[in-house]
């Protein structure tokens, strides 16, 4: 495994990988890897001759309130995991050689961003946009691989490939889940130990609605009435959101039909929770 830190040098290796005929997986991360990177890397080694991770806390993904300097980093560990999973490059660049200048250009995301998370993190997805186009350009993947968790991210993230044209297979990976169905996450281990207990209601939430749905349930209102009554009732979380929209669109929907998302975020005492199921059901005009 190799450790590369410059865009001129990691774009070489691509290169050269390419005139060989190399099908190159990518799993872009902010690096603290958790079991979700490491289902990420295992699908991407499954599915490609070679695969490069990036590690880089990218700062225009973080708003005015939240603390970039905060975020946890721990390379030494990271470079263990990715070298069991059979990692081949490591990109892992200062923010300087990524963002040496002021920028001349800004990157607005215009669709997919105002609800879910998007609605209280204005600008977070146009600095995944810009940080995205400049790895995608600098790795030069056939495939990139992302967490179906942050089902947002997704939808956003494949608008981008469709929009400038990338020649990029998107392969977005199931939730990893705990044996009480708690979405994995490296947060879950602030959780005081009732909050655990409860934070378990949040995929019972969202299994009970899909049964209900299967069962004939069309009217996205009462779905999202049922989760959250399910979630005052059973937990001391506070709601952030529960919605339910047309998926990736991302937009309002009056009868549940087609492919949609039905997401949620709580928040307990030191931690904000987040999961999400995605459905499809056919027309039934």
């Amino acid at each position: 495994m190799r450790i590369i830190t410059t865009i001129k040098e990691m774009q070489a290796e691509i290169q050269n990988e390419k005139r060989h005929s190399k099908k190159i997986g990518f799993v872009p991360t902010m690096g603290y890897l958790h079991e979700g990177h490491l289902t990420l890397l295992k699908k991407a080694r499954q599915e490609n001759d070679l695969i490069v991770l990036s590690i880089f806390v990218n700062p225009l993904q973080f708003g005015p309130t939240e603390d970039y300097a905060a975020y946890p980093r721990d390379f030494e560990r990271d470079c263990a995991l990715a070298e069991a999973e059979g990692v081949d490059y490591v990109f892992f660049p200062e923010v300087k050689e990524m963002y040496p200048n002021e920028p001349s250009l800004k990157v607005t995301v215009l669709e997919r961003t105002d609800v879910l998370c998007g609605k209280s993190r204005p600008g977070h997805f146009d600095g995944v946009a810009t940080v995205l186009i400049k790895l995608f350009n600098i790795v030069m993947p056939d495939t990139a691989y992302f967490g179906r968790k942050d089902a947002q991210q997704v939808a956003v993230v494949e608008g981008l490939i469709n929009e400038f044209n990338f020649p990029i297979e998107l392969v977005s990976v199931e939730v990893i889940r705990e044996q009480d169905g708690l979405a994995k996450s490296s947060r879950n281990v602030k959780l005081l130990p009732e909050e655990r207990s409860q934070a378990a209601v949040l995929y019972e939430g969202l299994s009970l609605a899909q049964e209900a749905i299967v069962k004939g349930e069309r009217d996205p209102r009462e779905v999202i009435a049922f989760i959250r009554d399910l979630l005052t009732n059973k937990t001391n979380a506070k709601i952030d959101y529960v919605e339910l929209l047309t998926y990736p669109q991302l937009k309002p929907i009056e009868k549940l039909e087609g492919k949609f998302i039905i997401a949620l975020a709580v928040k307990f005492s030191q931690v904000r929770l987040i999961d999400n199921v995605i459905l499809e059901i056919e027309d039934t005009r």
